[in-house]
């Protein structure tokens, strides 16, 4: 048997694990919408805290609201708003990486001594007060992550780009009068793209974290939104009296944060990249 058809055969646990996560949350969302048909924010004073049953799997909360329907919106909400930022920083911080790699001289020193500024503090104290700072609410908790995430995409970037510049394929592009946009698009792109993903993926699990938690102390979401950190902190509470309440938004912030995690791996053994992007 030959190399590559023992690589071929070789189960690959990592993208089977997604398959089976993706496929089980599938059937639950269609479960719940196709079936249930809940109203994720109908109060009924007359359903509160009801244990599990077949109406309401998770059982409902202190206002009677079907808990199970809120998860599956918050999903929306909170890993909507995490790639909502996550594509943000990766537009900052994309094209300033390239311009400070491919350009050098005194450009690149400003805008790294510019990225070094916000590295010297970690990202969850500067989101923590600029979202203190701005006020509470949603938009100002995801414009304080993109502050602080578009910096490790440029520098990601910028090191790529130094690394691959300097080799002889590039100076031949230049010799044979490939332009700057052409040599960029067809040659440092393709470099730059995998190490961009896997930090990506990584990145969402953080930010997804990170959202829930200042949601939680009531800097991100505001009720009655169905986000996992507001969800969290509103069955606060109820803690001793129904932990589930707790236990179901902990379980979905863990189980996306798994999946990102695990995406993450599975992009950086398929890019070959260096282990020094989850840094």
């Amino acid at each position: 048997m030959t190399a590559l058809t023992k690589k071929i055969r070789k189960p690959n646990w990592k993208a089977s694990m997604l398959i089976l996560l993706l496929c089980l949350l599938a059937l639950l969302a269609a479960y719940t919408f196709l079936f249930l048909k809940h109203d994720a924010d109908a109060v009924d004073l007359n359903s509160q805290l009801m244990p599990m049953s077949f109406d309401h799997p998770f059982g409902t909360d202190h206002l009677g609201r079907d808990v199970l329907t809120r998860i599956l919106l918050g999903a929306q909400l909170t890993v909507g708003y995490a790639f909502m930022a996550l594509l943000a920083a990766i537009a900052i911080g994309l094209p300033i990486g390239l311009i400070a790699g491919y350009k050098g001289g005194r450009l690149e020193r400003i805008l790294m001594r510019i990225a070094d500024t916000f590295l010297a503090f970690p990202d969850t104290i500067v989101a923590i007060v600029l979202s203190g700072l701005l006020g509470p609410g949603i938009e100002n908790l995801l414009l304080a992550i993109v502050f602080v995430k578009w910096v490790n995409y440029a520098r990601l970037v910028r090191s790529t780009v130094v690394s691959e510049r300097q080799k002889e394929y590039i100076s031949m592009a230049k010799i044979n009068g490939l332009g700057d946009g052409q040599i960029i698009r067809k040659h440092l792109f393709p470099h730059i793209i995998g190490n961009v993903l896997v930090l990506a993926s990584l990145d969402l699990g953080k930010i997804i974290l990170l959202i829930s938690s200042l949601s939680y102390i009531g800097l991100g979401a505001q009720p009655p939104a169905p986000e996992w950190g507001a969800m969290l902190n509103d069955a606060r509470p109820y803690f001793q009296s129904m932990p589930a309440l707790m236990i179901y938004p902990g379980l979905a912030i863990v189980t996306v944060v798994l999946i990102s995690n695990v995406l993450g791996d599975y992009l950086r053994d398929k890019f070959d990249v260096k282990k020094e992007v989850q840094s």
